[in-house]
């Protein structure tokens, strides 16, 4: 994997994993957030004392409940993927922010995984205390585009264009 120094920077964005999981036929998994209208991948933030690789397993453990021996990592997006949180989600994102003043959003790697599990295997209350999703599904890579919030929907059109090719079953 590619070193993706520094993954901790004063640039304003909290790093993070984005997690695409693909299924034989090229369908992405596509989850429910709790209490939420919201549908989205899994991700999640990076820790200091973690690499990218270990943080994409610790999340995906947690919000699917699969292991690294249930999944094939397939592909990275090459750089970081950046969005900017809406202020309506700043107040509250500064207030646990150490440099609170240039808190902008969230700088993200993207990983492509297959599952080589059942989907049976697929369990979303059991990495967490409080489950992140509550529902999930198998769609097409366009339908996650068309249905995610606005905010996203920039670094989702830019991981899926750069990860897509690598889908089972895609046309090139």
């Amino acid at each position: 994997m590619q070193n993706f120094e520094p993954i901790f920077s004063d640039d304003g964005y909290r790093p993070n994993v984005g997690i695409v999981i693909c299924n034989e036929v090229g369908q992405v998994f596509w989850a429910r957030r709790v209490n939420r209208d919201g549908w989205q991948f899994p991700q999640g933030g990076v820790s200091r004392d973690e690499g990218l690789t270990d943080a994409m397993y610790r999340e995906l453990q947690e919000e699917t409940g699969l292991m690294e021996g249930q999944v094939r990592m397939v592909a990275h997006t090459e750089d970081w993927l950046h969005y900017d949180l809406p202020q309506r989600f700043l107040r509250h994102q500064r207030r646990k922010a150490a440099n609170k003043a240039s808190f902008k959003g969230q700088k993200q790697i993207w990983f492509l995984l297959e599952l080589v599990a059942e989907e049976s295997a697929i369990n979303l209350s059991s990495g967490l205390e409080t489950p992140e999703f509550d529902a999930w599904k198998w769609v097409d890579k366009n339908f996650a585009l068309d249905n995610i919030v606005d905010f996203k929907r920039g670094v989702y059109q830019k991981a899926l264009a750069e990860l897509s090719q690598h889908l089972p079953n895609q046309q090139t």
